[in-house]
């Protein structure tokens, strides 16, 4: 267990990324089985990757270090996949995860892998989880948002061009996508909003003056304010067009999740959000 690697999960999701675009040339079971058995290897080697570092810093993934918390995110993810590919086989669903799950994985050890001490974190080690577990569900939510939107994009370009789905592989209705996509921003605002609020309270007095001029924090602010305002402009429009819709879902959750795994890969790898933050001041 102790040999499984990043590299590891990273090359069982590149094979798993070919073969799913590779399945878009027709249906093929040696396609379909390749994609999906290399997703579950890439998974296991995630799983059990999170457990060896979860052993050795004596903290649960979500507190060890950012290194740990966004492939937390990228296993979410993937656990999503799967529950969803194994309800139907024919969503090609892999052409839309899998890269952005990859990315994820590429840049995880450009980012934080030094370990928190446990002692730092014992004190306050529920809210901590609390916030990181609000924050990953949000992040996860912003992601599966912004795929709904690429998928509704795709299919409506499809359908304007009559090119239907010559390769066997179908996509759901225009307007069930866009009801999934509407859905997941509604319930993805609201639970990274509660994730950032969670982080502000622990980061209180001195601490929360050192966090407001961390760039990351503040990058990250203006990604969220940027979430918010789609968010309330999607709950007061009466009937929005739905490419519409779409078109901003993909501008809004894509430049949020752009900050803040930009600035973490740019920042060298600081400590995710101001619970961290105050977690060090602490030490």
């Amino acid at each position: 267990m102790e040999k499984v690697s990043v590299a590891c999960i990273f090359f069982s999701y590149v094979v798993a990324v070919v073969f799913a675009f590779l399945r878009l040339r027709g249906r093929s079971a040696i396609n379909r089985w390749t994609t999906l058995l290399m997703t579950m290897a890439g998974f296991v080697a995630n799983t059990i990757y999170l457990i060896v570092r979860s052993r050795n810093a004596d903290l649960p993934p979500l507190l060890a270090s950012t290194h740990d918390w966004i492939l937390v995110v990228a296993w979410v993810a993937i656990l999503l996949y799967l529950f969803l590919t194994i309800l139907d086989s024919e969503l090609p669903l892999g052409v839309f995860v899998l890269p952005l799950v990859l990315l994820l994985v590429a840049v995880s050890p450009f980012v934080g892998l030094e370990p928190n001490s446990p002692g730092q974190l014992d004190p306050r080690r529920g809210w901590l989880m609390l916030h990181a577990a609000l924050l990953v569900f949000g992040i996860v939510g912003v992601t599966v948002s912004l795929i709904l939107a690429v998928m509704y994009l795709v299919q409506h370009r499809r359908l304007k061009r009559r090119q239907g789905m010559q390769t066997g592989v179908h996509l759901p209705s225009l307007p069930r996508l866009a009801r999934w996509n509407r859905l997941a921003v509604v319930v993805s605002v609201p639970t990274l909003t509660l994730g950032m609020l969670a982080g502000v309270l622990l980061g209180q007095n001195q601490v929360l003056l050192d966090v407001v001029s961390d760039p990351i924090v503040i990058g990250s602010g203006i990604g969220w304010l940027v979430m918010v305002g789609f968010f309330l402009w999607l709950l007061s429009t009466d009937r929005p067009a739905e490419k519409q819709v779409a078109m901003l879902t993909v501008w809004a959750c894509g430049f949020l999740l752009l900050t803040i795994v930009g600035l973490q890969v740019v920042s060298g790898g600081h400590q995710m959000g101001p619970a961290h933050a105050a977690a060090k001041r602490s030490a």
